[in-house]
């Protein structure tokens, strides 16, 4: 029998839809999950967006441009510009999801073999579209106990080696909710400077934060060649199976090769590039509610993490995630019991174990990620059946 290609072998297994199954048989039983174990808001979808798709009028669903409709990307110009982003249509290339913005970033800017440092915990999908480019990832372990700070100059270069290329942030992050401050971002600029790196910016949660400003990395004064701007629409307008983002970047070098890329695989979706047009438009207090029902999500959801016996979950800055340390053995098999063997009141939650969010074997085995994307009377809940559980795992460390 041909057997497949080692690649394929190395592709992980996402560890946020992995217990997906267990779930499922829990829900077959009558017993009620809360999910936070995934970034998929319940915030509905801007109405205007809805409606710009729906009443489309055009008799043929043609290809749009490689790069993504003119239309949209001069529009994107204008979204830009209200975070001091001062691009050009025509530095944007639009893409199938904030995804195919990152892996058109490794694949143009990194050879077969090529290392990228970052820190960790990281969304895990980096590793996939790694294996996918070929190159490793080299982690950088920031700290629960430091809220997960950027780790200190020094550790980044005791990594650097001639194969290092760039460094990965996502900002605010994804898992941890972590803010890079101001004082961060030039570490990182001066990094990349130093020893001529790329620095991908994963911006996908830019207007939830909620402690300090958003510094992007396209605001870095003299790094015009070394910024890769990942972006995407799924998280802000709570529009995730529209599938549409952007890389964008002032170099024109690799806008010509992710461009080559882009007219690999034809044009992005049309619908979706209908759907973002019309997000750009709403108006610009659009996220003022949204993102005051994040806040107080978070509030009390970190609060009522911390009144746990033996549970510490330090304050997010942004994004709508939080990681939490618990009193447990081992965060895959205590994520797998409260689905598979725990009820309380036939009710139970959904989290993520946090081993899959770093590439450093051991680590984040007394952790997991939640996502606060549920309403805050089902956040009040998840966190009950939480420590009623933690009260009875077979597992619990005390």
């Amino acid at each position: 029998m041909p057997t497949i290609s080692q690649r394929g072998e190395q592709m992980p297994a996402s560890p946020i839809r992995k217990l997906v199954p267990f779930a499922e048989a829990a829900k077959k039983k009558g017993v009620k999950v809360y999910h936070l174990n995934i970034g998929q808001p319940d915030i509905e979808t801007p109405q205007p967006v809805l409606d710009a798709v729906r009443h489309s009028d055009f008799k043929i669903l043609e290809y749009s441009h490689s790069a993504g409709n003119e239309s949209y990307r001069r529009k994107l110009t204008g979204y830009y510009k209200k975070f001091d982003v001062e691009v050009n249509h025509n530095q944007i290339i639009v893409t199938t999801g904030g995804s195919e913005a990152i892996l058109f970033g490794f694949m143009a800017c990194l050879d077969p073999g090529d290392e990228v440092i970052i820190p960790e915990p990281f969304y895990a999908n980096y590793n996939g579209f790694a294996v996918a480019a070929n190159v490793h990832v080299k982690p950088i372990t920031s700290s629960i106990e430091t809220g997960f700070a950027l780790p200190p100059i020094e550790q980044f270069e005791q990594l650097i080696t001639p194969k290092t290329k760039a460094i990965l942030i996502c900002n605010p992050n994804n898992p941890t909710g972590y803010l890079y401050s101001r004082e961060e971002m030039e570490v990182l600029k001066q990094l990349c400077l130093k020893y001529n790196l790329f620095l991908f910016s994963d911006e996908a949660y830019r207007e939830f934060c909620y402690t300090g400003k958003h510094i992007s990395a396209m605001n870095l004064e003299g790094m015009e060649n070394n910024v890769i701007l990942m972006d995407t629409i799924s998280k802000r307008y709570s529009a995730c199976g529209g599938r549409i983002g952007a890389l964008v970047t002032k170099n024109q070098q690799v806008l010509d090769a992710v461009m080559k890329f882009a007219q690999a695989r034809l044009s992005p979706p049309s619908f979706a590039q209908i759907a973002g047009e019309a997000a750009v438009d709403l108006p610009d207090d659009y996220f003022d509610d949204i993102k005051a029902e994040y806040q107080s999500r978070r509030d009390i959801l970190v609060s009522l993490l911390n009144k746990i016996p033996g549970v510490y979950c330090p304050n997010p800055g942004g994004a709508f995630y939080a990681m939490a340390k618990l009193p447990i053995d081992d965060a895959d098999k205590f994520c797998q019991w409260i689905l598979e063997s725990f009820s309380y009141e036939q009710q139970t939650v959904m989290v993520s174990p946090a081993t899959g969010f770093y590439a450093t074997p051991g680590l984040g085995k007394n952790e997991i990620r939640l996502a606060y994307v549920l309403n805050k009377e089902d956040i009040r809940h998840a966190m009950t059946c939480l420590e009623k559980a933690l009260e009875i795992y077979p597992g619990r460390i005390n």
